[in-house]
This record gives structure tokens, sequence and C-alpha cells, in this order.
């Protein structure tokens, strides 16, 4: 095992897998002289040449639509769009041609395609590069969406994206591209697709939450520890498919409280969906209402306003104290 950054656990899945498999190329803006702009591909075009690690000019529809093309001609591409604000521009591409492309030949061609990209806020950045799009993929048939939060995952969740057939739009929590550190398996693994984690187990609430967002659950379970309510906290990782493990079912009968948090925006974000399947397969065991911890109906706020929009461990704790409390 090593101690590795998320960044440096996702560089080491693309660069073991392109080992692995000969058909495995990466394409984006800066991704191969520069290394990309958060370094995540640094050394690829180095040791693999420019034919599998190819620099793009700005243009997101262009690098997703050869994506497809190469997908369909046998490759896997990697596709890295330099932030989540600009998938936006492939947005066409990815739902009326990658998504549809298996059920359209009924079965002939897959599209073994992962598109990576950086996502929420937390790094003080401009209009356009802290998005939570989650939602628009996690809606299109065809589309798979993973959301890792912590380095192990990461590299595990990559793995099985670039493995699987069905198009991948793997979401990169952006803060913690640095700050968050773990232990990482040096060979290759995979975490698999449709499969929530139990982070840690409780018996009086249920947290349930994915990406940057899970610090602030794990701080506010501690704190709410303290006071003598003891949460169980889970890690969806994947958001499309979501939890068919039904983790989130199972740990909602035990505690009979459920919080769900997301920075995204909160009208049909995930925590609906989460909150509706609850009420669907364990509303029998439910003790309070259900408590949802989001981001706002508005734009990601400048720098200024950041923090009030992000999802803290305080607004996650008083969610948690009002379901127990009920």
């Amino acid at each position: 095992m090593a101690t590795l950054s998320m960044i440096q656990a996702i560089n080491q899945a693309m660069l073991q897998e392109m080992e692995r498999d000969p058909s495995v190329v990466l394409l984006g803006e800066d991704v191969g002289h520069e290394g990309g702009v958060f370094r995540a591909t640094d050394g690829l075009q180095a040791k693999f040449g420019k034919e599998r690690v190819i620099d793009t000019p700005l243009a997101e529809e262009n690098i997703i639509a050869t994506s497809v093309g190469m997908a369909a001609a046998g490759l896997r591409p990697i596709a890295e769009i330099q932030f989540s604000g600009f998938l936006h521009l492939a947005f066409d591409h990815l739902v009326n041609h990658a998504a549809r492309m298996y059920w359209r030949t009924r079965g002939r061609w897959q599209m073994p395609i992962v598109v990576r990209t950086p996502a929420q806020g937390g790094i003080r950045a401009l209009e356009h590069h802290s998005e939570s799009m989650e939602t628009f993929f996690t809606h299109t048939p065809g589309l798979k969406c993973v959301m890792p939060s912590n380095p192990y995952d990461a590299k595990g969740l990559l793995v099985a994206s670039i493995r699987d057939g069905n198009p991948v739009i793997f979401l990169e929590p952006t803060r913690l591209y640095r700050s968050a550190k773990g232990e990482v398996p040096e060979g290759l693994y995979e975490v698999p697709l449709g499969v929530a984690k139990v982070v840690q187990e409780g018996r009086h609430a249920t947290v349930i939450s994915y990406g940057g967002p899970m610090k602030a659950c794990i701080d506010a379970s501690a704190k709410a520890r303290e006071k003598g309510i003891e949460c169980e906290v889970i890690d969806l990782r994947s958001l499309s498919p979501l939890d068919e493990t039904n983790e989130v079912a199972k740990s909602v009968m035990k505690t009979g409280r459920l919080v769900v948090v997301h920075e995204a925006p909160r009208t049909l974000g995930i925590a609906s969906e989460i909150m509706a399947r609850v009420n669907e397969k364990a509303f029998t065991s439910l003790q309070a209402p259900m408590k949802r911890v989001t981001g706002f109906d508005v734009q990601f706020p400048l720098a200024r306003f950041e923090d009030y929009f992000v999802p803290d461990s305080f607004r996650v704790l008083s969610a948690i104290e009002e379901t127990a409390g009920y």
C-alpha cells in the first residue's frame, strides 16, 4: 500500500490500465505535454506517446464527438473536460449519441467512453468551474455516473469505469484532488459501480452523501456522537446505477431516520431520488421525517459567497439533531 492523494490515484489508474490494454487512449485539452490542468495525466504522454495521449483544441463538443467515433472503432477513450461547467458544450453528443448507441444498434456497438471532469466547489474558482451536474447525467438512460470521495475509491471506480462497456461520466471533486489522501493498493483493482459503502456504522440516524460533502458528513457525525447520536454514514460513490445492493434501505430499516446531503441544487437532486426509494422500500421503518441538506436553487456563487452555498458540518449536524430529536 502507498499513501496517495486523489489526483495521484487517478493518474495511477490510467497509467496501469494503459499498460494493460493498448486500446485505452486519452484525449483532452492540455492532457499531453502539460499533464492536464490539475496534472491528472502528468507523465502519460512521455510514456505512451502522442498517438495515445492526445492534446486537442479547446473544443469540448469535438472531444466527445471524437470519443464516440473512437469507441465505435474499438478503442476505449478517456476524455478529459477541464471543468464540468464546460460539459454543456458536449451535451448533444453525450445524450443523443454516446448514451443511445448501444440501444440504437440493439447491442451491436458498445460505447466504452470515460469522461473525466473536475466538479463541485470549494476552490474559489471562476464561473463555470464549480458546477455539480450529476442530475443531468443520472436522468439520461445509457449514461453511468460516478463521484468518488477518497483516493482508494477513485482508483477502483476509474478502473471499473474504463473497463465498462457503457459511457461513464466520472466526476472528480476538485477540492479533494490533493486534500484527500489515503492508502491505495499498488496493483489494479475494481470498485464495482452501483454499490454504496458504509463508511461508519451507527444506530440512531443514517447520513448519506457522495463526493466533496462526505467530509462534512463525517465531521458532523463525530460531533453528533459527542451528543449521544450515533450516525451510520454511507458513501453512494456511484450515482447511476444507484445503490443496487439496497444498502440505503437496509440502513434506514435499522436507524429509522435519514439525512441526505449533496452539493448540487436542491430541486430534483439525488436526495429526492434517495428519499423516494426509501419511501418505497423502508417507509414503515421511518421514525421521523427525512431531511436533506443541499445546495440552493441558484447558480453556484462566486468566491466570497461560496461558503454559504456548500453544505458544511454545521448544516449537516443541525439536520441530524432535528431528525434525531423528532
